[in-house]
Order: C-alpha cells, then sequence, then structure tokens
C-alpha cells in the first residue's frame, strides 16, 4: 500500500454566472489545495466585478473572469478547455427563462462533450438543469459527469424530511471539514496483479481511517448498461481483478 498522496493544485472552469456562483467558489475554495484555480467565463454584465467581490477572503482559490457567449463554440475553443481538471456549468439568473437556460446549457455541454471527444482529454462536467425533463436530454455519458436538478434537491430534503438523523450525515458531508466522497487510484491501497476479495481494498482503507463503499473499473467507464463501472456496496466476498487506473470509492476526510 502506497502512502496517502498529498493534494495538488486544480484548474476549474467555471461557465456562466448567477446568484448560486459565489457560493460554489467559497464552498470550492474549501476543498482544492493552495494554489488552486477557477476561470469564470460568462456574458454576465459587470462580471469583473461581481467575481473580484466574491473572491475577496478565497485562501487556496485564485480567480479570474472573462465575459464572453459560453454557448459559442469559438469562445470555448479559444479558452482550452481541455487544460482544464473539472468544468461547471451554471445555468442563467433566475431573471432568466428556466427553459432558455436550459436550452443554453444543453448547447454549452454539446460543445463541451464534442470537444472531448475530438481531442481525446478528460475533464469533469457539472451542469444545472431547471427542468428535469431537460436533465434527461443531456444524460450523461460517464461516471465522471453530474447534473444537477431541482429533483435532486427534492429528493435531498425529503431524505431529510422523513428522517431527521440525515441532517448531521449530509451536514458532514457537504462541510469541507468533513468527509466526503473520493474516488482513489486502487493502485493505492492494493495489488492489481491478481484478483482479490473486495475486502482486502476495504482494510486497506481501514488502515488510513477511510471506509470505501465501492469501486469503479476504468474499462466500463463509457458502459451505461454497466453503470458506468460504478459498483456501490459490493459483496465483500467477491472476486474482483482490478487494473491501473480503476477507482477505490471511500468515505474520507481528504
Amino acid at each position: 500500500m502506497r502512502p496517502a498522496r498529498q493534494p495538488a493544485p486544480e484548474h476549474t472552469l467555471v461557465l456562466g454566472w448567477n446568484g448560486r456562483a459565489p457560493a460554489i467558489l467559497r464552498e470550492l475554495d474549501g476543498y482544492v489545495a493552495a494554489g488552486s484555480v477557477a476561470h469564470v467565463v460568462a456574458d454576465h454584465v459587470d462580471l469583473d466585478a461581481e467575481v473580484l467581490r466574491h473572491s475577496v477572503g478565497l485562501s487556496n482559490l485564485e480567480v479570474g473572469a472573462k465575459q464572453d457567449d459560453v454557448t459559442d463554440r469559438r469562445t470555448l475553443d479559444a479558452i482550452s478547455v481541455g487544460s482544464y481538471h473539472h468544468v461547471v456549468v451554471l445555468s442563467g439568473g433566475d431573471e432568466v427563462d428556466p427553459e432558455r437556460a436550459d436550452a443554453r446549457t444543453l448547447v454549452t455541454l454539446l460543445h463541451l462533450r464534442d470537444m472531448q471527444a475530438r481531442a481525446g482529454v478528460k475533464y469533469s462536467i457539472v451542469s444545472e438543469m431547471h427542468d428535469d425533463r431537460n436533465r434527461r436530454l443531456a444524460e450523461v455519458t460517464k461516471a465522471d459527469d453530474f447534473i444537477v436538478s431541482d429533483k435532486l434537491i427534492s429528493l435531498l430534503l425529503t431524505q431529510v424530511s422523513e428522517n431527521a438523523h440525515l441532517h448531521e450525515v449530509f451536514g458532514d458531508l457537504f462541510d469541507p471539514e468533513g468527509s466526503e466522497i473520493y474516488l482513489k487510484p486502487i493502485e493505492d491501497y492494493i495489488r492489481t496483479d491478481r484478483p482479490l476479495a473486495f475486502w482486502t481494498p476495504v482494510a486497506a482503507a481501514q488502515v488510513r481511517g477511510e471506509s470505501a463503499i465501492g469501486y469503479r473499473l476504468a474499462a466500463h467507464a463509457g458502459d451505461a448498461e454497466r453503470a458506468y463501472g460504478v459498483v456501490i456496496n459490493p459483496d465483500k466476498a467477491e472476486q474482483v481483478q482490478f487494473a491501473p487506473g480503476d477507482k477505490l470509492i471511500v468515505l474520507a476526510e481528504d
């Protein structure tokens, strides 16, 4: 088992700006390593002043801004999207019609995924959708992509309303100082030259004070029928042939 890796600075591209953007930047600052960068691109009026005002007090994140149309392919090509680790696509503000905002988000997502396919680069994409029907139109193509919609938030609130004890669980998961879900290289925990029962990486994670809850097989990352390679809560006696590039899904503090 290798020693735990030190977090490295990350580059995040934020496409769009709305009332939730400042909170996203503050939360992101609590998770990333010092020296990380967030670049905001949006057609929002007075974007420079808005971003500067809300980036004051951030300790780990350096924030820059550029005013431009993120639905324009030329804009995305000019900012070298492939040089970023993560892309966040925000919908328009409350003053924008929800259907129009979702349509713009869908156009941006189509460009981003086409650019990924053409350049062969990897970056995770998190996007917002107002209408859950539009979320289904923008169905993810791999496990690294994630779409946040009102339905997801409603489901979370429903769980908390039905079981008040879950409030502490979600509070810890969404707190930068608490435990979060991470996908970590499987080779940091076990050898990959032979099949192993899942309890082996579980035990290796426990040594680090982490809880292993599943894994992701890179070979199936593009296969929707195999849940994009993600397996949660597997049988611990199950024999699995892991390979370099696979991930162990753990609950950990860093």
